[in-house]
């Protein structure tokens, strides 16, 4: 099986600063990826280059075997894309901002809507598809930007930070969306801070540091190299640059007199 996903010593600076530093890594069809890092480790910098949002950077990235830097509309047809941050045009209903996005991805109508309609009623949000967004809260806005980025049927989903604003409830649904798209051959690349939940999603994880992958596999073979019990532990363990501990202890002092 070829991979879907290829990275090859990528490389990307902002001015003089290094970002990304030779990142390499294949990605199969049907896995979910949990990438990770401390801020400013250059995640979200990957995710806007798969994403086609950047091209000015060196090194390779393959979809499906194809450069997507000679191949950017055909590869980001292949991608459905959540950010962490719903941006929406929320002057318009649900239904008409996902019949916005269907256009672009030239499917027709009558899918768009039946496809909407299913997943808002999901979410929830069946009595909402014709409200403007303008009054929506957070997580409302979020469950229309995760409709919007699956409305297509992807083979790739990218996720940086889905769960945001999300209820308790809506959190319980995505994960479980994401164990059945994997099940059903899509592969899910996703970013988050929330170490408990990629650790249980993930059937492997890319932890990146500084711009350079310092640990690749499943939770159990990280969790054998580094002896930790935890991923929140593993990551600690890679990417603190002082003792946390001490940290917190700085924090509290600061009240004292």
């Amino acid at each position: 099986m070829d991979p879907i996903i290829s990275i090859q010593n990528l490389c990307k600076f902002f001015g003089s600063k290094q970002v990304l530093n030779q990142i390499s890594f294949d990605i199969m069809p049907g896995q979910v990826i949990g990438y990770i890092g401390p801020n400013g480790a250059g995640k979200s910098t990957t995710v806007k280059i798969l994403c086609g949002l950047l091209s000015d950077y060196s090194g390779q990235v393959f979809i499906k075997g194809k450069d997507i830097r000679e191949n950017p509309v055909e590869s980001k047809r292949l991608i459905g894309f959540v950010p962490e941050i719903a941006e929406l045009y929320d002057v318009l209903t649900p239904s008409e901002f996902l019949g916005l996005i269907g256009a672009l991805y030239d499917l027709s109508p009558e899918t768009v809507s039946e496809r909407a309609d299913r997943m808002l009623d999901a979410f929830g949000l069946a009595g909402n598809k014709d409200q403007r967004m303008d009054t929506f809260s957070k997580g409302m806005k979020q469950k229309v930007l995760i409709t919007s980025g699956l409305l297509h049927n992807p083979d790739i989903i990218i996720l940086d930070e889905p769960l945001s604003g999300l209820d308790a409830n809506s959190v319980i649904i995505v994960k479980e969306l994401i164990s059945k798209m994997a099940d059903s051959g899509k592969t899910i690349f996703y970013c988050s801070h929330m170490m408990d939940i990629v650790e249980k999603v993930s059937d492997r994880i890319i932890l990146i540091n500084e711009g350079v992958v310092v640990a690749d596999g499943s939770f159990e073979e990280l969790k054998q190299k580094q002896g930790d019990s935890s991923l929140e532990q593993i990551f600690a363990h890679l990417t603190a640059t002082t003792s946390l501990s001490e940290a917190s202890d700085k924090l509290m002092n600061a009240f004292e007199n």
